[in-house]
């Protein structure tokens, strides 16, 4: 089973909990607070192991929680930090926001690693909110929360040579009679619903890689046909090998094949017209494809190469597999990433969040929301009544009381914080 896009819900761990500790040792009077530090919660973390070729795990697993920080501990000692969590994925995986769409990752070198979200850091002890007008404070601080988000993750295959065509041209076929790969040949069109990879050698012990990828139709580029899940594994391919049916068995014009197919590709993303394309001319074996071939060397013109093969009969096999390693070794290793074309860092201004913002419930109640005071008010520890007042003064200070003025909140009014409601007194 081969699965080559996924949507995974991530989540890194929260911070453990600060700790409200005292000193009490015999002949040390006033030993004052010693309460220790949380730890920082695991980030979750995909790293490329390039034994994988597809998703297939993530068909399983659509969570990943990474483990809290551990809480902190008496005599100031820091709680433990957690581990991150690893998670294999396989070269040539981009790894998108889905509700943004913004590539957080594009991993494709062995062992490449990125952090796709990050864990919250551990909560402080009450030792750090000491201070002379309060030596002694009676509150400590919860662990931050982990980032979440849920992602779209993508395979592209790195493969060194992509086969293309109409469908039943023979790409399936010829991957098979030139590499040890299995893929299934039926005589019906999309047959291959999913790319195929092989290890190509030719006789001078050269090898790459090869992908048999899902027939191509028109309108490929706008979703027709398996449309999208084929052009993408085209973008990292660094030779194309355009299969074409030379003796027209389903009487389409070899040259009207070409064309259409080569539409699709620059449809779809411009600069694969830059990769170099050769033409396996296939099913030469048949009647009628030694004229066609002649027809459409023709048409075609110089400079691009042409070789006749026939699958069936292995015939040109040898020619055209020396010829795709010799293109291979004249172009560079890496095909060049669009993206990342100029080595230079864009800072894009981002607006700050607003801080908190406040809406009313049906029943009259005004409730709090936002990112930032969400994560003060999961940062107190409710049970303690100085958390409790830190917690005001804190709402204070970001002008939440100015700002329920302003909205009419008056003396009694509820006010709801996530699941947590509390009087508004003047």
């Amino acid at each position: 089973m081969f699965v080559d896009q996924v949507n995974v819900y991530v989540k890194a761990g929260d911070g453990g909990n600060g700790l409200v500790a005292y000193r009490r040792e015999k002949y040390v009077p006033k030993g004052g607070p010693a309460g220790g530090d949380g730890g920082n919660g695991g980030d979750v973390v995909f790293e490329v192991d390039e034994g994988l070729n597809t998703l297939m795990d993530f068909r399983y697993n659509r969570h990943f929680k990474a483990k809290r920080g551990e809480n902190g501990m008496n005599k100031n000692q820091h709680g433990k930090n957690a581990e991150p969590l690893v998670v294999p994925v396989p070269p040539g995986t981009t790894v998108m926001d889905e509700e943004t769409g913004d590539v957080i990752a594009d991993l494709t070198e062995h062992k490449q690693r990125a952090v796709i979200v990050k864990g919250g850091r551990g909560g402080r002890g009450n030792s750090r909110f000491a201070t002379p007008r309060n030596p002694a404070p009676d509150y400590a601080e919860n662990g931050e929360p982990g980032q979440e988000r849920n992602i779209t993750v993508e395979l592209k295959l790195l493969a060194d040579v992509g086969l293309v065509g109409f469908p039943s041209v023979g790409k399936s076929t010829f991957l098979s009679v030139v590499s040890a790969a299995k893929p299934k040949i039926a005589d019906y069109h999309f047959t291959t619903l999913a790319p195929n990879l092989g290890v190509v050698e030719t006789s001078d012990q050269r090898s790459f890689v090869m992908a048999d990828l899902p027939g191509l139709i028109e309108g490929a580029h706008n979703g027709v046909g398996l449309g999208h899940q084929f052009l993408r594994h085209v973008e990292r391919t660094r030779v194309i090998v355009h299969v074409i049916d030379m003796a027209a068995t389903e009487g389409r014009d070899p040259v009207e094949d070409y064309n259409k197919i080569n539409q699709e590709l620059k449809e779809y993303d411009a600069t694969l017209m830059e990769r170099p394309q050769i033409i396996a001319a296939n099913k030469m074996d048949m009647p009628g494809a030694e004229e066609n071939l002649e027809q459409f060397r023709s048409q075609l013109g110089e400079g691009i190469p042409i070789y006749a093969i026939s699958t069936l009969t292995k015939e040109g096999l040898r020619d055209i597999l020396f010829a795709i390693a010799d293109t291979l070794e004249s172009i560079p290793k890496h095909v060049p990433k669009v993206e990342e074309s100029e080595e230079k860092v864009i800072y894009r201004y981002q607006k700050e969040e607003e801080p908190f913002t406040i809406s009313r419930d049906p029943d009259g109640a005004y409730v709090l929301s936002g990112p930032k005071i969400e994560k003060v008010f999961k940062m107190t520890d409710f049970n303690r009544d100085e958390a409790v007042q830190r917690f005001a003064r804190q709402l204070r200070g970001m002008g939440v009381d100015e700002a329920l003025r302003k909205r009419g909140a008056e003396d009694g009014d509820t006010i709801r914080l996530l699941d947590f409601e509390f009087e508004f007194i003047e």
